[in-house]
């Protein structure tokens, strides 16, 4: 077929022939506006962007409170990290359960325990109750967050896999939800700082309770779209799981213990830079410039999730993975030598630029490494360890800010990136799944790229 270009002065093509280059010609990458398209999706993106702002919260607000009623960074970042460590911890239990019960099953006990614990850990600390006090509270209000984010990622798996015209769609949402992630954290530590010096240290983490109350049963009663439970699932090339195959854990499945690692990594800098940022505003006497500052480093994972899912990348997600994560590392070994506002503000956009690619690739490479009856249970084993390392970031920056000052604190996404990356260099070949041979066969041994509508 010829590829000129028709023109006035040439003979008339048939309706059919025109239609069918306009078909050849048109793009093939499926972008944002057909992902919000898909029936049933703004039944649980609304509530579930609602559930999920608190995430953004907790750790900030527990720092603030603490931090006042204590006056040192170490005793708050240890609170912080004890209710870091639980989430991590129970976080892929959860999502186990979610998988084999249902996400209401989960949710609905969890939301309420969250809220009670979270109001018990607010009046002891308050009313000045001794550190192992606040240690108890802090155990069952890090355990019952409510993973809303692994959640929504299971429920898009859900909708998308196994139906022609749809499956290409898995990446966008990934993008997109990575988007909606860093958005949270764009809003989330600006809202918890300003309440809590604007109006009441406390006043940060009760409204992260009150949201999490609200948006996490809204959430939860969007059954609609809930991911069938049991093994009645679709593997990663949308065609049923065999009813005989057994139960798969997913932290047994080397890829994603090696993703888990990279995952600390980043941890430990929303951690390092949490408690680093405080820190550092305080030493400047401008304490409510700390949500900004934090607010511009997630303006950054947010800018950056845009533009992953607006580029038709040609490399494979390992590769993306290894480069970011590169890029990551090189620009968090810089923070602990700034010591002025606006060079921080700059340098924290540019680590804010490179994890959220990070981020999205991990996701994506873990649809196509864990089966469907695990995938819930896979994306809280990624969230657990964003979570468990900031809860180690949260203590090591903390007691380094108390006897060193700000700028040690930064010291702690540096060495946290650095172990990450050489652990991603020397098993990238575990990120390969081992059923590509099976999934091309039937159709699918590459994915689209993925472009903005």
């Amino acid at each position: 077929m010829s590829r000129n270009t028709v023109g006035t002065d040439e003979p008339a093509i048939p309706r059919k022939t025109r239609l069918t280059r306009r078909t050849r010609n048109a793009p093939r990458r499926p972008g944002y506006g057909r992902l919000l398209r898909t029936p049933g999706a703004w039944t649980f993106l609304l509530p579930g962007f609602a559930a999920r702002q608190p995430f953004a919260m907790l750790t900030i607000g527990i720092v603030l409170l603490v931090q006042h009623t204590t006056g040192s960074y170490g005793t708050a970042g240890a609170v912080a990290a004890v209710t870091g460590v639980s989430m991590a911890l129970f976080a892929p239990q959860s999502g186990r359960l979610a998988d084999r019960f249902g996400q209401r099953a989960v949710l609905v006990p969890g939301v309420l325990t969250h809220t009670v614990s979270a109001a018990a850990l607010i009046v002891l600390a308050l009313a000045d109750a001794p550190l192992w006090a606040l240690f108890i509270a802090a155990v069952p209000t890090g355990a019952s967050v409510p993973q809303i984010g692994p959640m929504v990622r299971s429920r898009w798996a859900a909708l998308l896999s196994g139906t022609s015209g749809t499956s290409s769609l898995l990446p966008t949402a990934a993008a997109f939800e990575s988007v909606t992630d860093e958005f949270t954290f764009v809003i989330g530590p600006v809202l918890a700082t300003a309440l809590c010096t604007g109006v009441h240290p406390a006043a940060g983490l009760i409204a992260e309770a009150a949201l999490t109350l609200v948006g996490g049963l809204l959430f939860a009663a969007q059954r609609g779209t809930q991911p069938r439970t049991g093994r009645r699932g679709t593997d990663a090339s949308g065609e049923p799981e065999d009813p005989g195959e057994p139960r798969t854990s997913a932290l047994s499945i080397p890829g994603v213990r090696v993703l888990a690692v990279a995952f600390l990594g980043i941890g430990s800098v929303f951690g390092g830079m949490q408690v680093s940022l405080t820190a550092f505003a305080e030493e400047i006497g401008a304490p409510g410039v700390n949500g900004v500052l934090y607010g511009i480093f997630a303006a950054g994972n947010m800018l950056a999730g845009i533009v992953c899912g607006a580029v038709a990348w040609k490399a494979g997600p390992r590769r993306r993975l290894l480069f970011g994560y590169t890029g990551l590392t090189l620009v968090a070994s810089t923070l602990w030598a700034v010591n002025s506002a606006p060079l921080l503000a700059g340098l924290g956009l540019l680590v804010g630029l490179c994890i959220a690619p990070a981020l999205i690739t991990g996701y994506t490479l873990v649809e196509s490494l864990v089966p469907a009856s695990a995938r819930t249970e896979s994306f809280t084993w990624l969230t657990g360890a964003v979570a468990l390392g900031q809860a180690a970031a949260v203590t090591a920056a903390g007691r380094l800010a108390d006897a060193h000052g700000a700028s040690t604190g930064f010291m702690v996404p540096l060495v946290g990136t650095v172990l990450a990356l050489a652990t991603l260099v020397v098993l990238r070949s575990r990120l390969a799944p081992k059923a590509l041979g099976r999934v091309a066969a039937r159709g699918m041994s590459h994915r689209e790229p993925v472009a903005v509508d």
